[in-house]
């Protein structure tokens, strides 16, 4: 499980308002510039854009399978059907084809998820309008049963992973994953799926510095392994989170959003799991071989999403000659120290100093 409760619900409003400029690249821009001061309001004015783009690219189509009673040949003959339309003098043929179709589960969630955001007051006329106008393209597509849809089944490929992020808000608005705690605070349940939540905190931290930080090289670079001879045969993509290189020096940032940042050990005590340590170090390494020769630092860092175990690595180690880190990110507090502590890594790796005040969601 990768779910993390410690978030406090209006940090998502700045997550998915930075990561939503990598998702929807064309459109991000008319969500970034606007203030929210509602979850729903938010949510109505991403599935807007998102829909709508989705719309212009064309909805998800997926192969359903039909039954039906026609005058001509199609598909597999149903004997049996076919047999029952002749004796009742119907000169028709039963038969069973695949037809590629709209009227598939993710267009038909969005679709519930709109018509329900359209019954809060609170969602803004210009974002009701919008859906309303984008659920005439919805007009063949049936609506779902919210509590009987699947969602630890739903897959994302290739043909529809664009529908990620936008099936991920769907959960939220549907399940009403919202809570209140006894100070008044409005914190998050749940986030969906073991892969959208650790998805947008990775694309977070990756857009964040992105737009804060233009005089950084931000970007989720893949690691050339190196190697003394040009047998690549079996090896894995080394792909990073997020990668940020200004001057001379390199971070590479590993983002973990887990349950648990420690894993148990063998005897009982907590320690760093091993497998992401391994691999932050292996990223680390092969960076810095390919500046061989030349004067720049690699350093790594795993970035956990901190949850409320009683004890949290803060620490950094001195590995073969680079700095390995591991830290925690506090997500739940307000959005200003989210932003201190991701400018003082910055700070700290690349020498580079910010001043205060700059605006809280991208502009």
């Amino acid at each position: 499980m990768t779910q993390n409760k410690h978030i406090l619900i209006k940090n998502i409003y700045y997550m998915l308002a930075y990561a939503f400029r990598a998702l929807r690249p064309d459109n991000a821009d008319n969500i970034a510039a606007e203030q929210f001061d509602n979850i729903h309001n938010l949510f109505a004015a991403i599935l807007s854009e998102g829909i709508g783009q989705q719309i212009k690219q064309g909805l998800y189509r997926k192969y359903l399978e039909r039954r039906e009673d026609i005058p001509r040949v199609r598909g597999r003959i149903d004997i049996a059907g076919t047999m029952r339309n002749k004796a009742a003098r119907r000169q028709l043929v039963s038969c069973e084809y695949d037809e590629l179709s709209v009227n598939n589960l993710l267009n038909q969630i969005l679709k519930t998820t709109v018509l329900h955001l359209l019954r809060y007051d609170d969602v803004n006329a210009k974002y009701k309008d919008l859906l309303k106008k984008e659920m005439a393209f919805f007009a063949e597509i049936d609506t779902v049963n919210p509590r009987l849809i699947p969602w630890s089944d739903l897959r994302f490929h290739r043909n529809n992973r664009t529908y990620r992020l936008l099936i991920g808000l769907c959960q939220l608005v549907i399940e009403s994953m919202l809570l209140t705690t006894e100070k008044g605070e409005r914190r998050l349940k749940s986030f969906v799926d073991d892969q959208l939540m650790p998805r947008l905190y990775e694309k977070f931290i990756l857009e964040y510095y992105r737009k804060e930080f233009p005089e950084i090289k931000a970007e989720a670079a893949q690691i050339e392994w190196k190697l003394d001879d040009d047998n690549r045969a079996w090896l894995p993509v080394m792909q990073s989170d997020v990668t940020l290189t200004f001057g001379g020096r390199t971070l590479i940032i590993d983002a973990k959003y887990y349950s648990r940042v420690l894993a148990q050990g063998q005897y009982g005590a907590d320690k760093i799991a091993s497998h992401n340590l391994y691999q932050i170090f292996t990223y680390v390494k092969n960076r810095a071989a390919a500046f061989d020769g030349i004067s720049h630092s690699v350093s790594g860092m795993l970035l956990y999403a901190r949850t409320d175990e009683s004890t949290l690595p803060d620490v950094t180690y001195k590995m073969s000659g680079n700095r390995i880190a591991v830290k925690t990110l506090n997500l739940n507090c307000d959005f200003s120290s989210i932003k201190d502590q991701l400018n003082s890594i910055v700070h700290e790796y690349l020498a580079i100093n910010r001043p205060a005040g700059f605006a809280l969601l991208p502009s």
